[in-house]
């Protein structure tokens, strides 16, 4: 396929042109699009025109489905979700902290989906830290007592009925969904090898990662403060400017990313699908 790539010159991240994702592709073209998201770890796909079964059909075949706990999909559909601020709203940014998406999950998802519905003229970046170059940047013996860490994942902060899109959370437009199962915790280990390139990645961050087993909370938090400051630094950013038309795709084992505003006034709206976490 006549496809051109063009790396974001930042910390990761490429553009993708030369390719309508809304066509039938053959095995050959999945393969090299999944090397390209493991290489880049951000595409974007400029000037498609997907429709939500083009999306459905996308997501299929990048991996699957996974579980988006907290989100009621959009009308009609099971696994799409609308990440939507309208014109006139004044809650706070949804998703303007670094975050793995669904860290707390026994089995997180391998990769998210966004496409852009209604994109304003201003704004709305979304902002990705490369987890691997962020860990390979550190020195050795903070490496290895990295790596011998285990941390507590949990929803509560987000998502639990006290938390921050809980039942104080009035005027959204988005339809979250908090519940008391947000309270559950998990542990996965802080450093992670990546399952398909074998990359060491620094594995979610502070707020879904709530503690660290073996370490009084006192500790914990602000150990976990500090890395995250180390985990979100400039040089391991690639900010992504979103075009109408556009479908970005991310894989969540290996960067962090979170939302920023600059769009008072205008609506926006994307529309979501998680690929499932990748067998075995």
């Amino acid at each position: 396929m006549s496809l051109q790539v063009e790396p974001s010159g930042q910390a990761c991240g490429a553009r993708v042109t030369g390719l309508d994702l809304s066509q039938a592709m053959t095995a050959e073209q999945v393969a090299e699009i999944r090397a390209l998201w493991l290489e880049h770890k951000v595409l974007a796909f400029a000037e498609q025109t997907l429709d939500d079964d083009g999306l459905e059909a996308f997501t299929r075949l990048m991996g699957g489905f996974g579980e988006d706990p907290f989100f009621a999909p959009i009308a009609g559909r099971r696994n799409i979700a609308a990440i939507l601020r309208e014109a006139d709203e004044t809650s706070p940014l949804f998703a303007e902290n670094w975050h793995s998406d669904w860290s707390f999950l026994e089995r997180p998802p391998a990769g998210t989906c966004l496409l852009a519905i209604d994109i304003p003229p201003v704004g709305g970046d979304t902002l990705f830290a490369d987890q691997g170059a962020a860990f390979a940047a550190l020195p050795e013996d903070r490496k290895e007592h990295l790596r011998s860490l285990t941390a507590i994942h949990s929803a509560k902060l987000a998502y639990a009925p006290d938390g921050t899109y809980g039942d104080k959370d009035k005027g959204r437009s988005m339809a979250i969904r908090p519940g008391e199962s947000a309270r559950e915790t998990r542990t996965h280990p802080l450093v992670q090898q990546h399952p398909e390139t074998a990359e060491e990645c620094l594995f979610s961050t502070l707020g879904y990662i709530v503690g660290i087993e073996g370490m009084d909370e006192a500790e914990a938090i602000p150990f976990l403060a500090e890395l995250a400051a180390w985990q979100s630094r400039e040089e391991f950013v690639y900010r992504h400017h979103w075009e109408p038309d556009m479908l970005v795709m991310w894989d969540n084992r290996a960067v962090l990313h979170k939302a920023t505003g600059g769009y008072e006034g205008y609506r926006r709206e994307l529309h979501r699908t998680t690929i499932a976490a990748h067998p075995g």
